[in-house]
């Protein structure tokens, strides 16, 4: 019997008819394994990923294959995305044991979840070195009938290397000058030049990274770091990862010049490179990063907002062709005919040379990905508009991608801190609006009585899985964002409530390390913690940006030293993998700048204000409200001047004299526009 239908993970519903019987990850599951003396099958994958997809339809549907798997195993599907948690521990194991690791995740347990086999995606036949899944299935199955005792030691050994690996931390002290020169000088001698951004390929956007660089310029002014980061987003958004017609970034590049994309959008990225590039047009006044965070800003709002108000996990990479066939990137690719057919044969010309779409094509099927490539051609703008017009009304009459409608709390929490900011640079209430109504979705839906979180929700029902720690930070963050944009103080004691919970369940009492799940969490083979940087911040430097930016908005010691304790990690790893560490390395610019605590008495959305949210002091927070209300502690006893708006600018336990100028504010916080 397949137990997936009544579940709320998308991802999970997308299996609830197949052959399998499969059972969602539960205590109930592995009990059953235990009564039928039967190894478990853990699968793992997620909505928006193509491999997933094609392992499903080749083994998962097949009749036969699900025979062999409901006979000899307990199947468990997981959605890694609502159980970060056993993604990371499995995961572990499997790059402990390959050297490398991916999705789809297949992993052999024993009853007791101790791992004993490991592969990523397997094929129906035998290919590229690879053994089919049956082969697999076969040997498995064997292996439990007549070797039980040598798979039993080797699982016992994995999951006593694992053990062996904990996280060595003998550092509470945060970096140094010494420390974030030298991770810029690492980052140096991985930039690509030639093509912007790190390493080769496939290259991932380094949202973080960037935010790293354009704080460590705010603070010393180093040229090359600016430089680094201000020739990777315009390589980024000039290349096919970015969606020229509708605005936003796919998952990755395949290749290094940022031309072939994994199509597959997902909010986490859309949110953080949206903030990356309005940090970026703060500071350099760039309009072609206003455009690229507003038209991401736009893309979010437009393609991801859920009835309930809250945003959307990701958009497939995969829709139907023109055949019907269901294909990778099939909704935003074009041949010159497409194009030939929508704009005539004079404009798919030009276009053509405008997008760099070719005859030969630069995707697949002579099909070309569209981008923007360097030329010295000018074309007119008003041109450009109206083929950009044109092009979007056609492509809205594809087949467009399927959308994971789970609303994930880290992933929103870090929309919200964006939008809200985006809003408030660019003088764009309705986004303002926006994030408001997702923190409002998640303090409803998300949070209990206890200010516990609830990791997702879908279609206004909460899920059943508890939050991690990214959960609790990110969430802190975009609440934190809101109190700056709005003035509205609840937001801040949302966040502080949420943050406790870090203090409390998170944290290492001796150390100051931090746990990726909190103590009273389910026990797993092991308790994951990985303070590096994925997709998104880890947790643990998340959790440090917050607490530290917490702390500076209410005066509290224990959550400043906490946020210290915790990055001492970042001194150690910073200078080693920089790439890998990024959130970390830019909270750290914040705590050496300050960071910054401004205090804007008067008008909310008043010039003083937007000022200072436009200051580009590494990690500055702000306050602003009526004189008297009451709303947030850096207001408290901050008196208009002379009856003039006014702002007040403290750092390090010292305040400069208030201003009520905007220029001579956006002087002391080091930009403003």
């Amino acid at each position: 019997m397949n137990r997936l239908a009544g579940v709320t993970s998308p991802y999970l519903l997308q299996h609830a008819d197949n052959p399998v019987d499969w059972w969602p990850w539960s205590p109930e599951a592995f009990e059953e394994a235990r009564r039928r003396d039967v190894p478990v099958l853990l699968s793992v994958g997620y909505s928006a990923c193509h491999w997933c997809h094609v392992m499903a339809h080749e083994s998962f549907e097949d009749e036969a294959t699900a025979a062999v798997m409901n006979e000899r195993f307990v199947n468990i599907k997981v959605d890694r995305e609502e159980r970060p948690d056993v993604d990371a521990v499995y995961m572990e194991a499997v790059q402990a044991a390959t050297g490398q690791g991916g999705w789809p995740m297949t992993v052999f347990l024993t009853p007791d979840a101790e791992p004993f086999y490991f592969g990523t995606y397997f094929p129906p036949e035998p290919r590229h070195g690879l053994a089919s899944f049956r082969q697999v299935l076969d040997g498995v199955g064997q292996a439990w009938a007549e070797r039980r005792g040598e798979v039993a030691e080797v699982a016992k050994k994995i999951v006593g290397d694992l053990a062996g690996r904990e996280l060595p931390y003998g550092d509470t002290r945060p970096p140094g000058e010494g420390e974030l020169a030298q991770a810029l000088l690492g980052l140096t001698r991985e930039y690509d030049a030639a093509h912007g951004g790190f390493g080769s390929a496939p290259k991932f956007p380094p949202s973080m990274v960037i935010e790293f660089l354009l704080r460590h310029y705010a603070r010393t002014g180093a040229e090359g770091a600016l430089q680094m980061a201000v020739d990777t987003c315009e390589r980024m958004a000039r290349g096919g990862i970015y969606d020229q017609l509708g605005g936003g970034f796919a998952r990755y590049s395949v290749d290094r010049e940022w031309v072939v994309p994994h199509f597959e959008k997902m909010l986490y990225d859309n949110a953080l490179l949206c903030r990356a590039y309005a940090h970026l047009w703060r500071a350099t006044g760039s309009e072609f990063a206003r455009q690229v965070a507003l038209e991401t800003a736009d893309f979010m709002v437009r393609e991801l907002r859920t009835n309930e108000g809250g945003f959307a996990s990701a958009l497939d990479a995969d829709s139907e062709d023109a055949e019907g066939r269901h294909v990778e990137g099939a909704y935003y690719v074009w041949t010159p005919a497409q194009l030939r057919e929508v704009l005539g044969d004079a404009d798919a010309e030009q276009a053509m040379r405008y997008y760099g779409v070719t005859e030969e094509g630069t995707f697949e099927e002579g099909a070309s990905v569209l981008q923007l490539p360097q030329s010295d051609e000018v074309f007119d703008a008003e041109w450009v508009a109206g083929v950009r017009r044109r092009l979007s009304a056609a492509r809205d009459e594809r087949p467009a991608p399927g959308r994971d409608d789970k609303v994930v709390a880290a992933w929103n929490g870090l929309a919200i801190a964006a939008l809200a900011e985006t809003g408030a640079y660019f003088g764009r209430p309705d986004l303002v609006e926006a994030a408001v109504a997702a923190g409002d979705l998640l303090v409803r839906l998300h949070l209990d009585p206890l200010a516990r979180i609830t990791r997702t929700s879908k279609d206004g029902t909460a899920g059943t899985n508890a939050g991690v720690l990214e959960d609790y930070a990110d969430v802190a963050e975009g609440f934190l964002a809101l109190a700056s944009v709005t003035g509205e103080g609840v937001w801040l004691e949302f966040a502080g409530f949420l943050l406790d919970h870090v203090l409390d369940q998170f944290t290492d009492p001796e150390s100051g390390a931090l746990y990726d799940t909190a103590a009273d969490a389910e026990q797993l083979i092991r308790r994951p913690q990985d303070p590096t940087d994925n997709a998104t911040p880890s947790g643990w430097s998340a959790a440090a940006g917050a607490l530290l930016s917490y702390a500076a908005q209410t005066g509290s010691e224990p959550h400043r030293t906490a946020a210290e304790r915790a990055l001492g990690v970042v001194r150690s790893i910073g200078p080693r993998v920089p790439r890998f560490i990024g959130h970390g390395l830019a909270v750290a610019e914040a705590l050496l700048d300050g960071p910054r605590e401004v205090a804007v008495v008067g008008e909310i959305g008043g010039e003083l204000h937007r000022t200072a949210l436009l200051g580009t002091a590494p990690g500055a927070v702000v306050a602003a409200g009526r004189p008297g209300s009451g709303e947030l502690p850096l207001l408290a006893d901050r008196p208009l001047v002379d009856g003039s708006p006014a702002a007040y600018v403290c750092r390090n336990f010292t305040c400069d004299r208030p201003v009520t100028d905007p220029e001579a504010l956006a002087t002391a916080l080091g930009g403003g526009r």
